[in-house]
């Protein structure tokens, strides 16, 4: 039998290193990027065309590179970040392996322009599927240029499973976010299809982060500071009252490399605990300085994943710091009064202390319940006199305030004054709402409780998922147009979801500048601050790409119910009530919203007997 093993060419072999390094336009910016930051720069330019499919350019003024490393640093393994095995344990750099230039060289056209500080001319040297096409001088300023054309053109395999280019722009954009705020005294530029995207200018790290997510952050920021032999923390937090349903603002950086770490993600979680709203995550910018030879950062070729070689310690210390820094700033669990305190527990009808329960004619036993005068609840006053408003936001429908008038009680000793419905629910069943939260109806077995802001989801989920399947959305026409200024990130967002935004009613057109006219919205949407709305469903978007592995439509039916229902809210009227009960049996799966919460519950008539004690 004959040698069967032989080595790969070295084509062959970059092809499949770049498999790992270059996954998408995304990993050649965080790569190009992380190159410029090492080349000590002050200024780096982004140039984006084509969501990075047909050109990705950098442009630095860093050291740039002499005619024999232009040449060098296309080779795999070649690199000037690291030299001995000792090296390896001390990486202060971004990049040390010496793979990226070469896996990029492998699947695209480049071309390379550097010249070193000092020397007269440059370099230019254009490679292909990692082949020397040419290489001359060249004159130019100091720094290096580095332009990617046609990514994957010799795979096309790869090319096909890259995804539309707004999905690809907004990767390009998180890694350049990410560079970028790690790197506050570098300027950065980003321009796409020659339209300027963000312009960075050099500066503090507060200043960054506005710069990046908005002017609103200002008002929102604490600053983060712990200093300890083993461990530095620095950064900023954001106030609780300020978190938001999604993730994506949360950034570690451990020695200025961006890192991702459930395990740290607890630490600053726990820091918060009672702090936050429910289901809300809150901003943060943290840099961890740590000695370099504590930590490994060669576990992936992205690089983002880290071990530590004391984690409990780091954990405590980044808990304390997000602590401290809480406390400093008197940032402390708001008193909300309107919320639902669900953990008091029920307090007893109190009574006149005056008061005769023989003699009471309100409270008397059921043969001597008709009386002429309607049942009244007693203040808690000792008076006995005042209104008892803890009974203000139990409010009746006119159908049974109709009821109390002709029969002058509120309890009915007939058990056929509330008429059983067929099927156990009808329309025409009369309705409770309390607190301007839940339905009380009656059925045969008893009583039904419907929340109504997961009803109003459930309704409102089935809606859209139609309207989005068949584009058939109605619309209803602002008055006046708002403009919406969004995050880059944001509006990348939306012209990827743009046809499925039209679908469900919204009417906008790009105004530029990463800012939108809202001409319309879904019919039946009150017409209350709009950026709002569009600003929520876009957060809960995001919270759901995270959190579920399901169809962007099927999400953006899921997010768009739930912060329409979230607006929902309020008295409703006998024949509001009623339709919201008829439409919610009207849906597939009534019983629960998309996410799994009940919409309603059933107290079988046994459950209320025994909550008074009757045998």
């Amino acid at each position: 039998m004959g040698d069967i093993i032989r080595l790969l060419p070295e084509y062959l072999a970059n092809q499949i290193a770049a498999g790992e390094v270059v996954q998408r336009p995304a990993s050649v910016v965080k790569e190009l990027l992380e190159n410029s930051v090492d080349a000590r720069s002050s200024s780096v330019t982004l140039i984006i065309k084509d969501a990075g499919k047909q050109l990705i350019q950098v442009v630095d003024d860093g050291v740039g590179m002499t005619e024999t490393d232009a040449r060098m640093c296309f080779e795999r393994h070649a690199t000037s970040k690291i030299k001995t095995t000792e090296d390896l344990f001390r990486i202060r750099t971004m990049g040390f392996r010496g793979e990226a230039m070469a896996s990029i060289a492998a699947v695209a056209q480049v071309e390379l322009k550097t010249r070193a500080r000092g020397a007269e001319l440059g370099t230019c040297l254009t490679i292909e599927g990692n082949e020397v096409i040419k290489q001359e001088p060249v004159a130019m300023a100091e720094g290096t240029v580095v332009s990617v054309k046609n990514l994957f053109f010799n795979v096309p395999a790869r090319r096909n499973f890259l995804k539309t280019n707004p999905v690809e722009m907004r990767h390009i954009l998180d890694e350049f976010q990410r560079v970028a705020l790690a790197n506050p005294e570098i300027a950065f530029a980003l321009y796409q299809n020659e339209v300027e995207v963000m312009n960075l200018p050099a500066g503090k790290l507060s200043q960054r982060i506005v710069s990046i997510f908005g002017k609103e952050y200002k008002e929102q920021m604490a600053a983060c500071e712990e200093t300890t032999p083993f461990l530095t923390v620095k950064g900023y937090i954001g106030k609780p009252e300020f978190a938001k349903k999604s993730r994506g603002e949360q950034f570690f950086f451990v020695n200025n490399r961006y890192i991702k770490s459930q395990y740290l993600n607890h630490a600053v979680l726990t820091a918060f605990e009672g702090l936050l709203p429910k289901d809300s995550f809150p901003f943060y910018v943290l840099f961890l300085e740590i000695a370099p030879e504590t930590i490994d950062i060669n576990v992936h070729p992205t690089k983002t994943e880290i071990k530590f070689e004391d984690e409990k310690t780091v954990y405590a210390i980044v808990r304390a710091a997000v602590k401290q820094s809480l406390g400093l700033h008197n940032i402390a669990p708001s008193l909300d009064f309107g919320a639902d305190v669900n953990y008091m527990p029920l307090q007893p009808m109190k009574f006149p202390a005056s008061m005769d329960f023989e003699t009471a004619p309100a409270l008397a036993p059921r043969a001597s319940a008709r009386t002429s005068q309607p049942t009244t609840f007693p203040s808690r006053a000792s008076g006995g006199g005042g209104r008892d408003d803890s009974y203000s936001d139990f409010t009746p429908t006119r159908e049974v305030s109709r009821a109390t008038s002709e029969d002058t009680t509120l309890f009915p000793e007939e058990e056929d004054s509330f008429t059983p419905a067929k099927n156990s629910m009808t329309g025409g069943s009369k309705t409770l709402q309390v607190h301007q939260k839940y339905l009380m109806v009656q059925v045969k077995s008893g009583l039904m409780v419907v929340d109504q802001q997961a009803a109003q989801e459930r309704i409102l989920y089935e809606k859209y998922s139609q309207a989005l399947g068949k584009r058939t959305g109605a619309s209803q026409q602002l008055l006046f147009p708002q403009t919406l200024q969004l995050s880059p990130a944001d509006f990348s967002l939306v012209m990827e979801l743009s046809e499925e935004f039209t679908a469900l009613g919204f009417v906008f057109n790009d105004f530029g500048n990463n800012t939108l006219v809202v001409n319309g919205i879904p019919a039946e949407i009150p017409l209350r601050d709009e950026k709002e709305l569009i600003e929520g469903l876009l957060e809960q978007y995001k919270n759901n790409l995270s959190a579920l592995k399901v169809d962007r439509q099927e999400n953006l039916a899921r997010a768009m119910a739930k912060r329409v229902a979230s607006r929902l809210t309020g008295r409703l009227s006998d024949q509001e009530m009623n339709a919201l009960v008829d439409r919610l049996f009207g849906c597939q799966m009534p019983n629960y919203t998309p996410g799994g919460q009940k919409t309603l519950v059933i107290l079988q008539t046994e459950q209320l007997q025994d909550l008074f004690l009757r045998g």
